[in-house]
């Protein structure tokens, strides 16, 4: 058996055009969806990641404003900054990318931000939200996960989900929300034993710990969904993902593969956020 490939950039094109067309409708109402992205310091890649993210909304029908500031910005003046946006209702969603230098509080920023502008889904009333089942946002890599497994039709009632990891951003948000599909979810991560024998188990695995090869083919049940979130190197320089793609391929019924999986739906899902954001703020007034 070859995994049949769940490819991240056709989907992601499908989703960017009904958010074109939702931020027309919008538009055509006087409302311009609006993304506010705030970048501190000089991280390189951060740079790049801000760039795509501003590419995407401009490419989509979104006004995008970008805001720079130098490493040595301090925190109360970046604090200030964040709230002057939840102010701006020209605005609809913040972002302010990570990581910030250290000498900045990422939680404090992020619990600044107001909830209804919170698109990357990380403010503490947005993970709230999705522990019990209330409207709000979600963290945009999780839920592009979610998305892609949607796209194949996969049923994830009754069916056991692994997921490898437990950050804020990815393993415990994904848990949630596949919980919330009626999945049987365990969650694994680095104090857990003999990871191969609960992965043997598991109809869907999400890979999310940004480690290298964490999961081989003899770690897989044959058939599997594998969902892979990690963003590595090899030995050769190239991208590649927390999965050992050419070995888990040969035994999955479904892969992600890295490029081209998970990595262009964290974006869109951001601009999903986004139009949802400007479309609650018109629905207000």
């Amino acid at each position: 058996m070859t995994a049949q490939l769940i490819d991240g950039n056709a989907l992601s094109r499908t989703l960017r055009a009904e958010v074109a067309t939702r931020a027309a409708a919008l538009k055509a109402r006087g409302v311009v969806p609006g993304l506010a992205v705030v970048l501190v310091g000089e991280n390189p890649a951060s740079q790049v990641y801000v760039r795509n993210k501003v590419k995407a909304c401009e490419d989509n029908g979104l006004h995008s404003v970008l805001e720079k500031y130098p490493a040595e910005l301090s925190e109360a003046d970046l604090l200030a900054r964040v709230e002057a946006l939840n102010k701006d209702p020209a605005i609809h969603g913040i972002l302010v990318q990570l990581p910030l230098p250290a000498h900045i509080d990422a939680q404090k920023v992020i619990e600044a931000i107001a909830p209804p502008k919170d698109v990357d889904g990380f403010h503490v009333a947005s993970a709230g939200a999705l522990m019990t089942g209330m409207p709000g946002f979600w963290p945009c890599t999780p839920y592009g996960c979610m998305k892609m497994l949607e796209s194949i039709g996969y049923e994830l009632r009754g069916r056991h989900a692994v997921v490898i990891g437990r950050s804020n951003i990815v393993g415990k948000p994904m848990a949630l929300m596949l919980l919330a599909k009626n999945a049987t979810v365990t969650i694994c991560h680095s104090a857990t034993r003999d990871l191969g024998a609960i992965t043997r188990q598991a109809d869907v695995v999400v890979a999310a710990v940004g480690k290298r090869n964490v999961l081989t083919a003899d770690m897989v049940k044959p058939g599997a969904v594998v969902i892979d979130v990690g963003m590595n190197r090899n030995d050769e320089g190239k991208l590649c993902g927390d999965v050992d793609f050419a070995g888990v391929r040969e035994v999955a019924g479904w892969i992600t593969p890295v490029p081209g999986g998970v990595g262009p739906m964290t974006i869109t899902m951001l601009l999903v956020n986004t139009i949802e954001s400007a479309e609650r703020a018109a629905e207000a007034t």
